[in-house]
């Protein structure tokens, strides 16, 4: 091989390693979702904020928290970030948003908090997080029911 032939030889590899390097680390997942719900009480994962939901099942999750007394609790809006939205899904194999986390457990999206709302439960998952919900001030049970209104 001559002189040229090793040089552009030299220049391709380099390129090619330059390439195989940046394909590499920026297929590293920008979000380690383990490290983003650990040690939190609540964590959702929404379509828009709290303050601000942008689909009806994010603002459905976040009245049935508010209805509970719970007012502030992390949250992330997956609309900002494609990579945020799929890498969730897959992180807890469940295709819609809004997701909740509870001490850094999955409990599930708005059906499911809907049914724990519904039923009690809901009440017992937030007591075990440390939350009392604001309904056990109210005396008795059957007024559960009266404050959906």
């Amino acid at each position: 091989m001559n002189k040229f032939g090793a040089y552009i030889f030299n220049k391709n590899i380099q390129s090619a390693c330059r390439f195989n390097f940046v394909r590499v680390f920026s297929q590293q997942k920008k979000y380690d979702f383990d490290e983003l719900v650990k040690g939190k009480k609540i964590v959702v994962f929404m379509k828009g904020t709290p303050e601000a939901p942008r689909c009806g099942f994010s603002n459905a999750v976040c009245q049935i928290l508010k209805f509970h007394g719970v007012n502030k609790f992390e949250s992330f809006d997956v609309l900002s970030d494609d990579e945020l939205r799929e890498g969730i899904k897959k992180f807890t194999n469940w295709p819609t948003i809004p997701q909740v986390f509870f001490n850094g457990e999955f409990v599930g999206g708005c059906d499911i908090m809907l049914d724990m709302h519904k039923n009690g439960d809901l009440i017992e998952e937030l007591k075990k997080v440390g939350i009392r919900s604001v309904l056990l001030d109210s005396g008795d049970d059957s007024s559960i029911s009266n404050k959906k209104s």
